[in-house]
């Protein structure tokens, strides 16, 4: 029946994907991946109509925020999986119909799962062309691939055993409203904007969560050489898992590295104390093929990002966890109290050698809204003397594409009297760069994950503050920024939520944008692309 995919950057001829993903997902695992949100959807459905009490579905609302998570890019590769949940799914479904009395329904909440073809057409983009004008549709994937961002922090948030029942209401509410087949271009407008309401709110629920448990990050040299003990890396997101790793692993003489975007785990003080917590190995996630394969030791997966194919004799010490998954990967659940058992990944890095030395070093971040509030005094004093004439929020994700390098670029022809804010991914373009400092401040500042973009925006709110200015935009700040996958998605809905305008995003403009759509986010806040390094630098530096 083939596929259709468009929610990642990458996706072919930044158009779609129709036989197999650029991802590496195939042509069915696309199709049920479409199923089980159409699943989803059905849920929301019956949640919505039936007047369900939110608060009353406790492991429902958590079975559905990780089943959007598993349909993230590059997280769960594992068809069987996603089968799994799909079934999980319906049967939650049929309980909560069974509670109800609801006659106006769509097929997403009655279908049964012995009619796979003709629901798996319904389900996917093609079953929604006769349904929807391209517009309708536009608007509904965007909402839909904010919401699969929105679910991913929900559910880190939720693994530190916080939660808020607001998140959940939305998700169910968005959800169904993309069912409906009457719905206008005005209502869906509305309801993008409040999904960059709402995960301002998730991402601010994640940063107490984190902050809470581990400490507020602070400035820290992280080293990315290694030590000749055995080890495991560590990739993805998820705190809660590196902590239980940690302690685990402690006293057995095998160390711990972080990967990708792992790395900033290394400035919350509470990860301090495990002397076993070695350092960072290697880049984004997209170099993982030949950089696993130097580890030498085991790997374990806690979220996305993850790159097939894998080569055989590395995926026989791929581990994966959560969200996460992997054909012919060991994947490791947690108990009824959230524990997972380590002993397996453990005693596998104990018979393996050490890690080879890629790169050494020590690079610095841990700039998050509290660290940086703490030097607020310096950074006005700088930008009052022109020491600092700029800041860029080049935030976001790294990818495999060479348009890619544009970045690296951009960071090393800046003038030397403008800094740079970073979260996510996309730092490893320039954080190994030297770009010096100005008056003691680094001229990269990283403030964390991809969801810690929050601290950038917490950042511009203080500044806007302490220089007494009405508009978020007065500041002397700069968006440029790079995105992948759907939690940027959810950032930049977020962004333009709390009123900020004129953001490049870039390599390309999102492919499920239609031209009215995308013609709304230009004409309403500015959204743009990029161009060449020297045109944009010089764009930038001129503007206001």
């Amino acid at each position: 029946m083939g596929m259709f995919c468009y929610q990642c950057q990458e996706t072919a001829r930044n158009k779609g994907c129709e036989f197999g993903g650029v991802c590496g997902k195939s042509e069915d695992l696309a199709d049920l991946q479409d199923l089980l949100i159409y699943t989803l959807k059905g849920i929301s459905e019956i949640v919505v109509k039936g007047r369900l009490e939110v608060s009353c579905l406790g492991a429902v609302n958590h079975e559905v925020i990780k089943s959007l998570f598993m349909t993230i890019t590059n997280a769960n590769f594992d068809d069987a999986a996603i089968i799994d949940k799909i079934k999980q799914m319906l049967l939650m479904r049929n309980q909560l119909r069974s509670k109800i009395s609801v006659e106006a329904v769509h097929d997403a909440a009655t279908f049964e799962i012995n009619t796979m073809t003709e629901l798996i057409y319904k389900a996917s983009y093609a079953g929604m062309i006769p349904r929807d004008n391209e517009d309708i549709r536009s608007l509904k994937h965007l909402i839909i691939f904010g919401l699969k961002g929105l679910a991913a922090y929900t559910y880190h948030a939720l693994k530190l055993g916080k939660e808020m029942e607001e998140l959940y209401v939305f998700i169910y509410e968005a959800l169904a409203a993309t069912l409906e087949l009457d719905i206008s271009m005005k209502e869906l407008v509305a309801l993008t904007m409040k999904t960059g309401e709402i995960g301002v709110k998730a991402m601010a629920l994640l940063d107490e969560g984190n902050t809470s448990k581990y400490g507020n990050p602070e400035i820290t040299e992280v080293n990315i050489g290694v030590r000749n003990n055995p080890a495991i890396l560590i990739s993805g997101h998820d705190l809660t898992d590196l902590e239980q790793l940690l302690e685990q692993t402690q006293g057995t003489g095998v160390d711990v590295y972080t990967h990708s975007e792992m790395l900033p785990a290394h400035y919350y003080p509470a990860f301090k104390k495990y002397d076993n917590f070695a350092g960072n190995y290697g880049n984004a996630w997209w170099k993982q093929d030949e950089e696993f394969e130097a580890f030498n030791g085991p790997v374990l997966f806690t979220t996305n990002c993850i790159v097939p194919p894998v080569k055989e004799a590395v995926r026989a010490r791929i581990f994966t966890t959560g969200a996460s998954g992997y054909p012919g990967c060991f994947h490791i659940k947690a108990n009824s109290d959230g524990r997972k058992d380590f002993s397996k990944i453990i005693g596998l890095a104990k018979t393996l050698k050490a890690p080879a030395e890629i790169e050494t070093g020590r690079i610095i971040g841990g700039f998050a809204h509290a660290q940086v509030f703490a030097l607020a005094d310096t950074v006005v004093d700088a930008v009052k003397s022109g020491a600092i004439k700029k800041f860029f929020v080049m935030a976001g994700c790294d990818g495999r594409m060479e348009s890619r390098e544009y970045y690296t670029q951009f960071a090393r022809k800046l003038p030397k009297d403008t800094v740079i804010l970073t979260a996510g991914c996309a730092k490893y373009r320039y954080n190994k760069l030297d770009l010096g400092d100005i008056g003691g401040i680094p001229r990269v500042l990283d403030a964390g994950q991809c969801n810690d973009s929050y601290s950038l925006v917490m950042i511009a709110l203080k500044l806007k503050e302490v220089f007494g200015l009405k508009d978020i935009n007065e500041l002397p700040i700069v968006y440029n920024i790079s995105w992948y996958e759907q939690k940027a998605v959810l950032v930049l809905l977020a962004l333009l939520y709390l009123g900020v305008k004129n953001i490049h995003l870039g390599p390309t403009l999102p492919a499920f944008l239609s031209p009215d759509v995308a013609k709304v986010l230009i004409d309403k806040f500015g959204i743009a692309g990029i161009g060449t390094v020297e045109e944009d630098i010089k764009l930038f530096l001129d503007a206001h």
